[in-house]
């Protein structure tokens, strides 16, 4: 029997015993023997959460005695396990996983086979539902997923009270009124105060066995039609418009909403007997359980593509077509959501969205290149969020500390609003610098740039009075892509920053995907997946490797640039002779070019990302072939310590201001010294003040930086006599004192220089 036509036996039945005007105990018995038959399995049992624990509400197959007698914590024996971690067991042998527990009450003893899953409503576990059998067998997947789907219905027929009497009324969520604070993973910096409001307003199933699946079937349809319409639509509005890589974002949507897999499959929930809204729902409920499962971090991105699409189905399904955004803010709000699509996020009214806090998320997410465009701080990975916040309640988000503060006291409101109200004052400071050259005092003029990476990114230029662009990340179009980006979407997207950052200098670095930032669309032509992606299969070495990929970019950035000057800067250089490969793809497309009589840039300078440390002893050789260098310090760090910054453990464990790595920086800057190459630094170490004062004292003179960064280095630099902090770090550096990050703050707090 297929697991559609097991489920849609139960639901038959169930249908009947809800018809039936017994009591609310009385049906659970029958439903754990119907459940018990229709699987032909030995025990059938239903645990529901109350009053914090786990209680046996109904067996088939184990002692009567036992019910609302055996309890268990969330997380105690395989019934708790289940319910903490939302996961579904299948064992052959019940004995032999570490979390068993035996309760003698039960008459479990005799009983080898276990399968349970988790009841779940809002999201939360509120029950399991478990059968057992004697002999040792793993049960079948057509079981199993008609377990699932029984316990869907279960949560529903519960949550209205047609399965328990009024007075056991099971636990689903009580209000919290404690402050709470919650950690979580910095997606967007900044600072955000407002209103907790719910993304996803909750959608009540009210009918979960359908009447009619042929009806249900074709209400479906329906919805798939007017959700592909409202993509479509989406792509036509002003904002994606102008920005290229939301229209790819876009395009991956478009994907999805077209996908025949996720279509078969809620029809398949139909078939099994369930309602349009059931159907969605029993679909959505398996994809969170398999994102549970994911260590991938790209695919679970796609999995999060997958849930905002399900969501905006079951609003057209059900009717409930309403939203945060679609209702309007009315006043400013912290946006709560398990997670969000780039597309949901853009309908907001940005005068009232401060900030976004999810319970998942992460740093390559659409929703972040989205919302760092936008300038909305988000935190991610605050887990248990929704759980513990109630819709209105007061949020305070530091997304710079990787926190958010419940209701909070009026003691935290006013140190909060004390930070604020520093922040509006440094944040005035340093727009009245906008238009003031970075002068030190001895006179010497430090070059600031900016890092971007979309187009909304160049307004920056003019808001900051920065240099130009030291670094253009071309990689987020691709990253943001379903396929290849096509040579002319390409091209689009240089000439676009180019016009906006007039006369100011643009450098482009050659896309850097592969290894830690995986796109589908070549995921396919690797044999092997990287075991170390940050040192494996990326940036020029993939591009070197696709000749095809760099081609069509070179002859896109030429072409962008006729009559213009380009800056190309190529990633992860490791020896000279990539350097030279690459330069050579350009050279050939510029001749490619010149022979068909095409306007060719004025001028085309090319360099080279420093990050791999082997390069450093190659300089020599390197230097009379390029225009610049830019040390990349986020990954050159990595390698020098042979430490995954991915990894949590090690994010802090080795320091910036560490001897090692400033005398490794040291020894490039005195390298390029006599010859007519600009060094520079383009990683997050520049935009920081204390570490931006030991890079000008060892010799740095040229710093690309994150937009917000730039205010504050114009004014540090203008506090600093180079000859000065030249000198000491190199008494430091010769002799290094034990905690040199201490020492150097020590001096600058004595000279009246902020570097917090």
């Amino acid at each position: 029997m297929s697991a559609a036509a097991s489920a849609r036996q139960i639901l038959t039945r169930l249908h009947e015993i809800m018809a039936g005007r017994t009591h609310a105990q009385h049906k659970l018995d029958r439903v754990v023997e119907v459940i018990a038959d229709s699987l032909n399995s030995e025990v059938c049992s239903i645990y529901l959460l109350r009053e914090g624990a786990l209680e046996l509400f109904a067996t088939q197959g184990l002692n009567p005695a036992a019910v609302h007698v055996t309890r268990m914590a969330v997380g105690e024996g395989l019934t708790g396990t289940i319910a903490k971690n939302i996961e579904t067991l299948n064992l052959a042998e019940a004995k032999a996983h570490p979390d068993f527990l035996y309760r003698p009450e039960t008459g479990e003893e005799k009983f080898h086979s276990f399968a349970g899953v988790p009841i779940v409503y809002r999201e939360r576990a509120v029950g399991v539902l478990c059968v057992q059998h004697v002999e040792p067998r793993r049960y079948e997947e057509v079981e199993i997923e008609a377990l699932q789907t029984t316990a869907m219905i279960l949560s529903e027929l519960i949550a209205h009270k047609e399965l328990v009497d009024d007075e056991e009324t099971i636990t689903f969520g009580e209000a919290h009124t404690e402050t709470e604070v919650i950690e979580g993973l910095t997606l967007v910096k900044g600072l955000a105060a407002g209103q907790a409001v719910f993304h996803q307003p909750r959608i009540e199933i009210d009918q979960v066995v359908a009447e009619d699946i042929e009806a249900e079937r074709q209400r479906v349809y329906r919805a798939f039609d007017k959700m592909r319409e409202q993509i479509d639509a989406l792509g036509k509005e002003p904002e994606f418009g102008k920005g290229g890589e939301h229209v790819e974002v876009l395009e991956t949507y478009k994907m999805f909403a077209y996908d025949e897999g996720w279509s078969r499959r809620i029809n398949e929930a139909i078939d099994s007997g369930l309602t349009a809204e059931a159907a969605i729902e029993r679909v959505q409920q398996r994809t969170r359980m398999r994102m549970r499962e994911i260590d991938d971090p790209l695919l679970q991105d796609r999995m999060h593509d997958l849930e905002d699409l399900s969501n905006r189905l079951l609003r057209i399904v059900s009717g409930q077509l309403g939203t945060a955004a679609t209702q309007g803010l009315r006043r400013d709000s912290i946006l709560i959501a398990r997670n969000l699509g780039p597309a949901e996020l853009l309908e907001y009214d940005r005068r009232r969205l401060k900030g976004v806090v999810l319970e998942e998320g992460s740093l390559t997410a659409h929703v972040v290149i989205v919302a760092r465009a936008m300038g909305i701080p988000v935190l991610g990975r605050a887990s248990g969020v929704r759980a513990r916040v109630s819709e209105g309640d007061e949020i305070l988000l530091d997304a710079d500390r990787g926190t958010v503060t419940l209701r909070p006291g009026q003691q935290l409101l006013d140190a909060f609003e004390t930070r604020f109200a520093k922040n509006r004052e440094r944040q005035a400071t340093y727009a009245e610098l906008r238009d003031v050259e970075p002068f030190t005092r001895d006179g010497t003029r430090i070059t600031v740039m900016i890092n971007a990476g979309l187009r909304d990114d160049m307004s920056m230029l003019q808001l900051t009075g920065a240099d130009g662009v030291g670094l253009f990340r071309t990689e987020f179009q691709f990253l943001v892509s379903a396929t290849l980006p096509a040579r002319d979407r390409q091209l689009r997207l240089y000439r676009d920053v180019l016009d906006a950052a007039g006369d100011k200098p643009v450098i482009f670095r050659t896309v850097d995907i592969g290894g830690d930032k995986a796109v589908p669309y070549l995921n396919s032509q690797v044999a092997e997946r990287d075991e170390n992606p940050a040192m494996g299969w990326r940036a020029l070495r993939l591009s070197l490797d696709r000749e095809g990929l760099l081609k069509a970019q070179a002859r896109a950035l030429l072409e962008a640039a006729a009559g213009r000057s380009l800056s190309v800067m190529f990633p992860m250089v490791s020896e000279p002779w990539e350097f030279d490969a690459a330069k050579k793809v350009f050279e050939d497309q510029l001749e490619f070019l010149r022979a068909r009589r095409k306007l060719l840039p004025e001028a085309v300078e090319y360099g080279c990302m420093l990050e791999v440390p082997s390069l450093a002893e190659v300089l020599d050789l390197l230097i009379p072939r390029i225009s610049f260098i830019s040390v990349g310090t986020n990954d050159l760090t990595q390698f020098l310590f042979a430490a995954d910054r991915a990894n949590p453990l090690l994010a802090e464990r080795y320091d910036w201001l560490s001897p090692a790595i400033l005398r490794f920086l040291q020894r490039v800057s005195q390298a390029t010294v006599g010859h007519p190459v600009r060094l520079g630094v383009c990683g997050e170490m520049g935009g920081r003040r204390l570490e931006a004062l030991a890079l000008l004292g060892i010799g740095y003179r040229r710093l690309s930086i994150t937009p917000v960064a730039v205010g504050p280095i114009k004014e540090l630099v203008r506090k600093v006599d180079l000859g000065e902090i030249g000198a000491q770090m190199n008494q430091w550096l010769l002799s290094p004192p034990a905690d040199l990050r201490a020492e150097l703050k020590r001096w600058a707090e004595q000279r009246d220089i902020e570097v917090d």
